[in-house]
């Protein structure tokens, strides 16, 4: 049996001539898949092919239409006409609706509660390699004596370098964008 491989026109399809090519390639699918028995291995693996299609296709073009979007953020010399005719365009062009935009959002607020979690663990870990005392073996070199027995070694300067690093993930995590939080007023 042979399939033709490249049947999909070049213009755009309707939602009807999708379902159709869709029909047509499951039953193609199916009729390969009757003569032959498969291994749970092939099974899995091509069930779990399908479900990627199926179900992945919606959040690739949720975040493409997005990050159409964004284009129009950093377009700072353009006039508020032109970016009102890009953005009619792009409303036109991409379906966003609010199922859309909560993925995105959800998505972003999560991104950004995982950055404020490890620079929060990040400060913790800093803070603690400074307090927490180390064995003699531990401490590398002092850099310099408070006393004899005290001063600043290289493990505080790491535990400080660590300690600023997470407050800058924090800060830059916080006020990423502050104008996404306010009103128009």
């Amino acid at each position: 049996m042979r399939i033709k491989a490249n049947n999909i026109k070049e213009k755009p399809l309707t939602g009807a001539e999708i379902e159709s090519a869709v029909d047509e390639k499951l039953t193609e699918v199916a009729a390969l898949l009757a003569g032959n028995e498969l291994d749970d291995d092939t099974r899995d693996r091509l069930q779990q092919k399908f479900n990627n299609a199926l179900y992945n296709r919606d959040e690739n073009v949720a975040m493409d239409a997005i990050a159409a979007f964004n284009v129009i953020d950093k377009k700072e010399d353009a006039s508020r006409e032109e970016l009102l005719d890009e953005f009619s365009i792009l409303l036109l062009s991409n379906k966003v609706d609010s199922r859309v935009a909560g993925k995105y959002l959800k998505a972003k607020k999560i991104n950004n509660l995982v950055l404020i979690i490890i620079s929060v663990v990040m400060v913790m870990l800093g803070l603690s390699m400074i307090i927490i005392p180390a064995p003699p073996s531990f401490e590398l070199f002092t850099i310099y004596y408070f006393t004899e027995d005290d001063g600043i070694t290289i493990m505080d300067v790491i535990a400080c370098i660590i300690i600023l690093t997470g407050i800058y993930m924090l800060i830059r995590t916080l006020y990423e964008d502050p104008f996404l939080s306010r009103t128009n007023e």
